[in-house]
C-alpha cells in the first residue's frame, strides 16, 4: 500500500484529504509538526509528499528544494496560491506536479496515481537538482543524454544523494570508496572528488562539490558559497 504524507496546516483540509486519499486505498501520515519538516518526510519511506506552500515557520518552497536534493521521492504542491510565477518556480525546484485548491477529489486522486504510476520501478533511483542517478549501474541521466559514471565517481554521488546530513565527512566518503575507515588517503580521496568535480562540470549540472573544512563536502547549488 502506497504511503503519502501530507504536509498542510489547515486542520479541516488535513482531515479532507486525509478522508479522500484513505478511501482510495493509500496510507496517509499527517505531518503536524512543522519543525525539521523535511527530517521527518526523509526519515520515513514514503511514496509521494502532497505539500502546501504556506505553511507556520518555513515555505513549502524551502521544502521541496530541501527533499529533493537529497530524496528522489515524489512532491504534489496542492496550494491556494494560484500566480503563475508560484508555480513555475516549485517546478524548477523539483515538484512533480500543482494543483491550486480548491481542487476536485477526482482531478487530485487521478493526478496522485499519475505521479505514483511515473516513479514506479525507480526505487535505484537517486535525484539531484536536474539529474537522476542510478545506484546500481551508476548511469546518470541528464539533459535528455545518460552517461555511466565510472565506479568510484558513481559511489562518492550515490553517498552525497543518499546522506541525510547535508555535510558528507571525508570518513563516510572513504567507506563509499573502499568499505573501510582504517586509513583515509587524503591523495587518494582527493584524486576521485577532482575526478568527479570535473565529470559534474562537464555535464553543466547546477549542483557543485563545497569542501567544508576539516570535515569534509557537500552538495551545493551553483552560486552559493565556495568554501566554508
Amino acid at each position: 500500500m502506497k504511503q503519502i504524507a501530507v504536509v498542510e496546516d489547515d486542520k479541516f483540509m488535513q482531515e479532507e484529504l486525509k478522508e479522500i486519499l484513505q478511501k482510495a486505498g493509500y496510507t496517509v501520515c499527517l505531518i503536524q509538526c512543522f519543525e525539521n519538516v523535511s527530517e521527518q518526510l526523509l526519515s520515513d519511506s514514503m511514496d509521494l509528499v502532497i505539500l502546501d506552500l504556506n505553511l507556520p515557520n518555513i515555505s513549502g518552497f524551502q521544502i521541496c528544494r530541501e527533499i529533493k536534493q537529497k530524496s528522489a521521492v515524489p512532491v504534489l504542491v496542492l496550494t491556494s496560491r494560484d500566480q503563475m510565477r508560484d508555480e513555475l518556480h516549485a517546478l524548477n525546484l523539483g515538484a512533480d506536479e500543482f494543483l491550486t485548491k480548491p481542487c476536485r477529489k477526482e482531478r487530485l486522486l487521478a493526478r496522485v496515481g499519475n505521479v505514483l504510476k511515473r516513479y514506479e520501478g525507480r526505487a535505484n533511483l537517486l535525484e539531484g537538482a536536474d539529474f537522476l542517478l542510478d545506484r546500481q549501474t551508476y548511469t546518470l541521466y541528464i539533459h535528455n543524454q545518460s552517461v555511466i559514471l565510472p565506479k568510484n565517481q558513481g559511489k562518492l554521488l550515490e553517498a552525497f544523494l543518499s546522506s541525510k546530513e547535508e555535510t558528507v565527512t571525508k570518513e563516510e566518503l572513504c567507506i563509499a570508496l573502499w568499505d573501510t575507515t582504517e586509513y583515509i588517503d587524503e591523495n587518494a580521496l582527493q584524486v576521485n572528488l577532482t575526478r568527479l568535480k570535473k565529470t559534474m562540470a562537464n555535464l553543466g549540472m547546477r549542483q557543485k562539490l563545497q569542501p567544508v573544512r576539516g570535515v569534509g563536502y557537500r552538495l551545493t547549488m551553483e552560486g552559493e558559497t565556495d568554501e566554508m
